[in-house]
């Protein structure tokens, strides 16, 4: 027989407006809350004792990636890492009349009492009219960002873009400017989310207006600086790398806005790091930015991408860093096989010690034939 105290709590749970559900550490699912029987239109008497994946909820990401295997699962995470959400993850759930409904949700771990971690609790809402506005949003942003990818026969530029949420803070755009020389840039514009999402747009207006300065990329690099600085004062815009290709050389002109190093993977395979230096965009007025310039041969590749792929933490506090994320591309076959975005953000997702990853995810790649 339930005790008082027991029932007081289900009670309780029942009254919430956000659907909630609790889960063992196999997610089988031990409780249904009355909310979540109202969002998903699921009993609990359909759903108590089978696992969320179990054709019920069947969540998808923002980009429609399924949810239900383990590590891109926020509740398998959430489990394995003992770690509360801090902010809402965005999934597409599966009601039981067959709609899906874009839903913001929150999971925690349960412990017992000794600390031990014995299963999870995922609450959700209903995101749908904000989900619309966000998916307008994501539409025009992809207009924003010039990745209309040249075609050469000499070399191939090859984008990975996963946004923190379903718009973004990283940019990045590529332009012809004749018929040996492209410009370039990638930009980890500070913050993400929908504010990082709107600095984005202007800086895609002042690439518009100012990519035919990347004949010296200095320039552009200091002419971009000085109109980024009048957007946000006491604090860093972006930081950056920009640059020319040139096509017949094979060589790069590059300059460093405070990014990563690059790295220029041989075509047998030894990896050099290329590191310039230079201060984030917005920082201060009047920068003068240094230009590097290095060869490249048939078959190497030159990778470049935002802080979000390297500055990412195990359980012992140990950063990824460059060398890290080498190590986890070349364990996939990098370079003799293409980046698979999806397997690269599982395999980060391993390393880290976290929910999700906590930054927008870029990575810029120019193969030379």
């Amino acid at each position: 027989m339930l005790t008082t105290g027991f029932q007081i709590g289900v009670s309780i749970l029942d009254s919430v407006n956000e659907g909630l559900y609790v889960c063992d550490t196999d997610r089988r699912i031990v409780y249904w809350s009355k909310s979540a029987e109202r969002i998903t239109s699921w009993s609990a008497e359909q759903v108590v004792g089978r696992k969320c994946m179990d054709n019920i909820l069947s969540h998808v990401d923002k980009d429609g990636r399924s949810l239900c295997g383990e590590e891109f699962c926020p509740l398998y995470r959430c489990m394995v890492t003992d770690k509360a959400s801090s902010a809402p993850v965005i999934v597409i759930g599966h009601t039981k009349t067959g709609e899906r409904k874009p839903m913001a949700v929150y999971v925690a771990p349960i412990h017992d009492d000794s600390g031990r971690v014995i299963g999870g609790i995922e609450t959700f809402l209903d995101f749908s009219e904000t989900f619309s506005d966000l998916e307008r949003a994501k539409r025009i942003q992809t207009l924003s960002l010039d990745h209309n990818l040249p075609q050469d026969s000499r070399f191939s530029f090859s984008p990975f873009y996963l946004p923190y949420d379903m718009i973004g803070g990283d940019y990045f755009a590529i332009r012809r400017l004749d018929d040996d020389h492209y410009g370039f840039l990638l930009a980890d514009v500070m913050g993400h989310g929908v504010a990082a999402a709107l600095y984005t747009m202007h800086l895609s207006s002042l690439w518009s207006r100012y990519y035919h300065l990347l004949g010296q990329p200095a320039e552009f690099a200091s002419v971009l600086n000085g109109e980024l600085g009048m957007v946000v004062k006491d604090e860093s815009f972006a930081t950056a790398v920009c640059g020319i290709l040139n096509a017949a050389e094979r060589s790069m002109r590059i300059v460093s806005a405070g990014g990563p190093p690059l790295l220029l993977v041989r075509a047998d395979g030894r990896a050099e790091p290329v590191t310039a230096h230079g201060l984030p965009f917005g920082m201060i007025e009047n920068v003068d930015y240094d230009e590097i310039e290095f060869s490249c041969a048939a078959g190497d590749r030159l990778l470049m991408f935002t802080d979000g792929a390297v500055e990412i933490c195990n359980a012992d506090g140990r950063m990824l860093g460059t060398e890290g994320l080498l190590g986890i591309l070349r364990s996939q076959g990098y370079p003799e096989e293409q980046i698979v975005l999806t397997r690269l953000h599982e395999a980060l997702l391993k390393y880290s010690n976290g929910m999700r990853l906590d930054d927008d995810l870029t990575l810029l790649e120019v193969r030379f034939s």
